[in-house]
């Protein structure tokens, strides 16, 4: 029922998974292609230059075509929402900072769209300085999309939607920061062949750009699915993200879209472990996890119904809003289904910087950002447009998250440097040190509406039933709480009091 009206081109904002939900792929012996799993909006039916949603939260330059039911944002308001608009008028827009996003096989149409995007948002500020890096070789297939599968130019179209949202929303929170998308084919596994072709692209990125380089990683895999050689097989992988920290870059990951579940390499995919997982590489202690909320600003969501759509399409009673309101609770979409991911890791043991109270591992996210897909941001595109709409697209999942997270890192970067110190580098110890307060709002257990999928309060994934119904899922998620927690860290930053609490320490 739900795939007629919602296409899932990827389940995580961007892990790597190959099931509907969960993640997939062994440094070893994995079988399951690389694909790209960011999330996106259904029902754009609406003709270009019509008439947008009574009440929609965005409104924006036609020809924008705009869900009945599901809402989105363009930068201002989310640049308003976040706080980071007052950094904008005072002139911080990212100046000198650099930022690199590692996607696989990028988008033929990256510097096209990202400059409509600059065209349509920020025409009075320069062009954007971009750059779209082939380590391996330039394949964009001619734009077309001939193919079927998780590789060649199937694969492409799909990494192609992931690149362009990485791109535009970095560019959205830090304008003027020099973006760098790093492209990278995997050769067709999550195997040998793939992650090493992958870090040693970061790696040579490492070594190319300067000192406070941010990095915004959008894929993840299940951590059992390394096996029994798990901490051997992340060594190597960690040792590239110790190499960026110790120039003083900042490495960030999203922290998956499926909840606390994660696909079973084991059962090629098709099931789901029966217990809690975390995801790598945002598990890394030497990286920052980003995880995901739900964002309702200027409308609050009111379900009174479970059974998402029906057969003429979006229920009215799931998808009932209220006008008004700014809130933010934990990403947990049931009708799509995803929610943000997080966890304990089974690799790595608690860092010193976290404290005792979080347990005996490392437990992730650090913080988070909105992830929403109903609330999420908008982006053009124009690559393969024989298979892909061209035109205004509404893009969600934890890899809308990190990238936004990576412009906001940059803006603090260029606030450091305007007082003689050096980037802000390993970021998530620094933030175990500034804590929670006013740096942060604290996502907290919310009830919205009357429906039982209003209860925002855990990351478990819920499931469709034969009825067309959801309800949870048998992997237990994990608790929503005041202070940090395992679904969405310390919370989302407040721009401005972010900026200056990390600006302010040595």
């Amino acid at each position: 029922m739900r795939t007629k009206w919602l296409r899932v081109v990827a389940v995580s904002l961007v892990a790597l998974f190959a099931a509907t939900v969960g993640s997939g792929g062994s440094a070893r012996q994995a079988s399951v292609s690389l694909v790209p799993l960011f999330l996106e909006a259904p029902g754009l039916a609406d003709s270009p230059g019509g008439p947008e949603a009574t009440g929609k939260a965005c409104t924006t330059p036609a020809p924008v075509r705009v869900s009945t039911w599901v809402h989105c944002y363009r930068p201002q308001q989310i640049t308003a929402a976040y706080g980071i608009d007052a950094l904008h008028a005072a002139g911080t827009m990212g100046q000198g900072q650099t930022i690199v996003l590692l996607d696989s096989y990028g988008s033929p149409t990256a510097a096209h769209d990202l400059q409509f995007f600059h065209d349509t948002f920020y025409p009075s500020l320069p062009n954007p300085l971009f750059d779209q890096i082939y380590p391996n070789g330039t394949l964009t297939f001619n734009n077309t999309d001939h193919g079927n599968g998780n590789s060649g130019p199937a694969a492409a179209e799909g990494w192609a939607g992931e690149a362009t949202l990485d791109i535009e929303w970095a560019y959205a929170i830090a304008p003027l920061a020099h973006i760098v998308l790093i492209a990278v084919p995997p050769a067709e596994t999550l195997g040998e062949q793939g992650f090493p072709n992958l870090f040693k692209a970061l790696q040579d990125a490492v070594d190319t750009y300067p000192a406070g380089t941010i990095f915004s990683q959008s894929f993840g895999v299940a951590e059992e699915t390394f096996g029994g050689a798990a901490t051997v097989q992340t060594a190597s992988f960690d040792a590239v993200y110790k190499a960026a920290a110790a120039k003083g870059d900042t490495v960030l990951a999203s922290s998956g879209d499926s909840g606390s579940s994660g696909a079973m390499k084991q059962a090629r995919f098709s099931r789901t472990f029966d217990h809690p997982v975390a995801s790598w590489p945002a598990s890394s202690p030497w990286v920052t996890a980003v995880g995901g909320t739900q964002l309702q600003y200027g409308w609050t969501w009111a379900p009174s119904s479970d059974v998402p759509f029906t057969a003429t399409g979006f229920n009215p009673a799931y998808f009932n809003y209220t006008t008004g309101g700014n809130k933010e609770a934990v990403w947990n979409e049931t009708w799509l289904p995803a929610a943000t991911g997080g966890g304990g890791s089974v690799i790595y043991p608690r860092p010193t910087w976290q404290p005792a109270s979080v347990g005996n591992h490392r437990a992730i996210p650090d913080l988070s950002w909105n992830a929403a897909v109903n609330g999420g941001v908008l982006v053009y595109t124009s690559f393969f447009p024989a298979t892909t709409r061209v035109g205004w697209h509404i893009y969600g999942g934890t890899s809308a998250s990190s990238p936004q997270v990576a412009g906001l890192v940059a803006l603090v970067n260029q606030l450091r440097a305007a007082d003689g110190k050096a980037p802000v580098g390993h970021l998530a110890p620094k933030l175990y040190g500034i804590g929670n307060g006013a740096a942060f709002r604290d996502i907290v257990p919310v009830i919205e509406g009357t429906a039982l999928s209003g209860r925002l309060v855990d990351n478990t994934l819920w499931m469709y039933n034969a009825d067309g119904s959801v309800s949870p899922g048998a992997v237990p998620g994990l608790p929503t709480t005041a202070g940090w927690d395992m679904t969405t860290g310390f919370g989302s930053p407040h721009g401005a009091a972010f900026a200056s609490a990390l600006r302010a320490l040595p």
